[in-house]
């Protein structure tokens, strides 16, 4: 099964309540309006800042802020932040050194079209359409509704 971290998904809520609060934020502030240990949050904020996804203020005043809107964001941007490289595989896009069969491989380089319909796929979801609320029930459809 493919799946993103844990981190990956505290970094999403980190991100969208960092866009709700506006402006700078303290990881311990982050932490009591996500519910997230504080811990977590100044680790995923640090990995979120090394990637340029987030800018850290010092001082009194100190803290977070994002440096784009989510509507801007990709989430593959998020993931790469947290997780690393996009790719189902350890043979990624011509790494060599990385697997004990990598000499008699059948597939090796086969999985570089699948890794990059993924990154993709991934850079075309904004973070915003993730992290915004979804409603507590679906609409019918107008079809429907008559």
């Amino acid at each position: 099964m493919l799946r993103v971290s844990k981190l990956t998904d505290y970094a999403v809520v980190v991100l969208s309540r960092l866009e709700a609060e506006g402006g700078v934020q303290t990881a311990p502030g982050l932490s009591a309006g996500t519910g997230i240990a504080e811990p977590t949050v100044a680790k995923v904020l640090k990995m979120l800042s090394q990637a340029g996804l987030v800018e850290g203020q010092r001082g009194p005043r100190g803290g977070y802020r994002l440096l784009r809107p989510l509507a801007e964001l990709p989430l593959s941007e998020v993931i790469v932040a947290v997780d690393g490289p996009i790719a189902l595989t350890a043979c990624v896009d011509g790494g060599f050194g990385l697997c004990e069969a990598e000499r008699i491989c059948p597939v090796r380089g086969r999985w570089d079209p699948v890794n990059a319909a993924i990154r993709d796929a991934l850079s075309g979801i904004k973070v915003a359409e993730i992290a915004a609320p979804k409603p507590f029930f679906e609409p019918l459809p107008a079809a429907a509704a008559e």
